[in-house]
């Protein structure tokens, strides 16, 4: 990630936060290495609200770290100096690399944020990110392995997918101590991480179509409450048809307007 190489893993101290949830959040990965505190997060959908996630996480972290010290005393307690990093690996298209701003999130654009958190997003699907997979193979392998899987489970159910998938990396080299020794673990993930994600498609999806439902029926009932229009007489100045808006009434209830 940095760029150079290491290979003294007692510099390394993980520090990832244990039991720590904040609603219902929790970071993948925290490790103190040299003066720098890395936090890193796996995810398979694409979450703009990840640097205020990582505020809080590195929060608790910086929390935990000066426990034992003064905080009023006129010395400087110096801090590792923080980078957030998620490695991204949904099927929506995605740049290889994008950044995140927790400013992003302020109501107001302000041109000197007086608190910033960047969080880098990078795109580790199979074919992105190429120079950094050429550094970490064992990345470049799994995305490989994942890739596998989802072309295998659009022609077969999930768990003959992961099955393919993992009897064909073995046979390819990819990942291959690994899943030899871990494959009834690695088959048992796959399917609950496939799940997971379709799952999350299929929500994101609802959540959707329940914000245009919601837009459609303020809209409609608006041109009725101010312009004494009929429902039918609203949805033809709208371009809906009545059957659109009786469906959303009937699936989300009351009028929703801010």
């Amino acid at each position: 990630m940095t760029g150079n190489t290491y290979d003294n893993p007692d510099e390394l101290q993980i520090v990832t936060l244990e039991n720590a949830i904040y609603m219902g959040m929790k970071n993948d990965l925290a490790f103190i290495f040299d003066t720098g505190i890395y936090l890193y997060e796996h995810q398979s959908t694409v979450n703009p609200n990840i640097p205020l996630r990582d505020l809080f996480y590195i929060s608790a972290e910086y929390s935990k770290l000066v426990e034992k010290k003064s905080l009023y005393s006129s010395a400087v307690q110096k801090l590792p100096a923080p980078m957030f990093m998620v490695f991204y690996n949904g099927t929506a298209s995605q740049a290889d690399r994008i950044e995140y701003r927790l400013s992003d999130a302020y109501i107001n654009e302000v041109t000197e944020p007086a608190l910033e958190l960047k969080v880098t997003v990078l795109n580790v699907n199979e074919g992105h990110n190429e120079e950094l997979m050429k550094h970490c193979t064992t990345l470049k392998e799994y995305a490989q392995y994942v890739a596998k899987v989802r072309r295998y489970a659009t022609d077969m159910g999930l768990e003959a997918a992961v099955k393919r998938a993992i009897d064909e990396s073995i046979a390819e080299g990819i990942l291959e101590d690994f899943l030899r020794k871990n494959q009834a673990e690695v088959e048992m993930t796959s399917i609950f991480e496939y799940n997971k994600e379709e799952e999350e498609k299929k929500l994101r999806k609802a959540e959707y179509e329940q914000g245009v439902a919601h837009t459609m029926i303020n809209a409609v009932e608006k041109i009725v409450r101010k312009n004494g229009k009929t429902v039918a007489e609203a949805c033809e100045l709208l371009d809906y048809s009545v059957e659109e808006y009786e469906t959303a009434k009937k699936l989300f209830g009351e009028s929703y307007e801010n």
